[in-house]
Parts: structure tokens; sequence; C-alpha cells
């Protein structure tokens, strides 16, 4: 069972509910906080943003109350430690296919004996080396999120595997990949029922499952009935793009 909160994200009285961020700005993160979100996810996967703006942008977060995470681009312990380094308060690390590489993240986030993170005392994380030294190595290895992502049939069946790993915290299902891989669509019945193992196999080992959503705060309440732990609903750019075409059409229409 895990007993790591990722900064309080998972200690909240409510689900906790967050967004992608894909911009490479701090006004985002801004408007998520005002906007009510619990936490935010810096995309490093699927948007231009480098090591320098996540550091921005974590910093950002934390400094208005919601919880920074940031989902990384690849499996490397490099990149996996600048992040934690840069002060993320947990990690999404894609296509956790297997046991053997979510034990790998999974040490990845964590210092000697419990992992192979190395010391940087002297980063954000450490205070910029004014943090205690035994504080700062016990929020890496008793706060710090490691969050496996499940994108293929391989990996839902290997989740039980996963989450008995005490490195690992929590999965999340990419539904979006997890149906492409099986050539069909996030609504079909087969992919509901996957997801719903994910969920299963994360309570019974005392974790948690999360699910992204895009523009369907509905649907997601809904898998939050059903045993979803937290959500992610759209993104930055998503909302702008559809704040400004609605409002374009919405005076196209009205002009006639």
């Amino acid at each position: 069972m895990s007993t790591r909160t990722g900064g309080g994200l998972f200690t909240r009285e409510h689900t906790p509910v967050g967004t992608w961020l894909k911009i490479a700005s701090t006004e985002p993160v801004e408007i998520m906080a005002y906007a009510g979100f619990d936490f935010v996810v810096i995309d490093l996967e699927h948007a231009p943003l480098d090591l320098q703006t996540a550091y921005r942008l974590i910093n950002s977060a934390a400094a208005l109350g919601v919880v920074p995470l940031v989902r990384v681009p690849d499996k490397t312990p490099s990149t996996i430690q600048k992040i934690l380094d840069a002060g993320a308060m947990g990690i999404l690390v894609p296509h956790v296919d297997t046991v053997e590489q979510a034990e790998a993240v999974g040490q990845a986030c964590r210092f000697p004996p419990h992992g192979i993170r190395g010391a940087g005392g002297t980063s954000r994380a450490g205070a910029w080396g004014l943090r205690p030294t035994a504080e700062y190595l016990a929020t890496g290895n008793d706060d710090v999120l490691c969050i496996a992502q499940l994108e293929s049939v391989e990996a839902i069946k290997a989740a039980p595997e996963m989450l008995a790993l005490d490195t690992v915290d929590a999965v999340f299902v990419g539904a979006a990949d997890l149906s492409m891989s099986m050539g069909t669509t996030p609504a079909a019945p087969e992919v509901l029922e996957l997801v719903a193992s994910a969920i299963d196999a994360a309570h019974a080992a005392g974790k948690r499952c999360g699910l992204a959503f895009g523009g369907a705060p509905g649907r997601a309440a809904q898998a939050v009935r059903d045993g979803c732990d937290f959500v992610l609903l759209s993104n930055d750019t998503t909302m702008l793009a559809e704040a400004a075409s609605g409002l374009v059409s919405a005076f196209r229409e009205a002009v006639g």
C-alpha cells in the first residue's frame, strides 16, 4: 500500500482534478490555479517544452498551491532525476508495459536504498541547499509520486505486479493509446473492461488509478463513481482553441 501523497494531492477531501499544460508560458498555470484545478501535468511527451520551461512551470504551480506533476518524455533516470530536482511532486511515465520497466522507473524516483536517484540537495527540491539533507531525502522517498502509464494490453495485464512494487504509487490508463493498439475506440466495451480491471488492480494494492477525459466532465464524474481516483480534463491549448473557435462562430452566426 502506498502512503505517498504527492504534496498532499491524495489527502484532499474531494477527487483530485487536473489538466495538461502544453504552452511554454506561466500564464496558463495561473489561470488553472484560479480556475480551481488541484494539479497540473506539464507535458514533456506531447508538447514542445524543454527542461528549463518545465522548471518555470513547476515553480509557478507550486507557488500558487497547485501540485506540479510532469509527464516525462522517456524512461531514462537522468530525465526523471532532473524533473524531480526541479521540484515536481510526481511524474507520469508513458508506455510502461512491463514489470521490469515499472521497477526501473520506480527506482529512478527513489534515493538509495530504495532506488538509484542521486542526491541533488542544492537543486530547487533541496531549497538550493537550504533544506536539511534528511528532509530532502525523506521528501524524495516518502512523498514524490511515481505514476506508470498503462497504454497497451500487455501493460494492463502486468498492472497487478507493477502495483505490488513499493516504488510505484499509482497507474494512469491512457485509453486513447490503449484503444489504438487494439484497433478500436476508447468507448469500446473491451477497452472499458480493461480500464475497469486496472482500477480494480490499483484498489487491490491499496493504490490509485487515474484517467483523462478531454472536455467531458460528465464522463469523468461517472468514472469517479465507478472507482477512478483522479482525473485529467482537457488541456490549456484545447481550452484556448475551443474558446476561440466558439467565439468566432458565435459572432459569424450573429452577424448572419
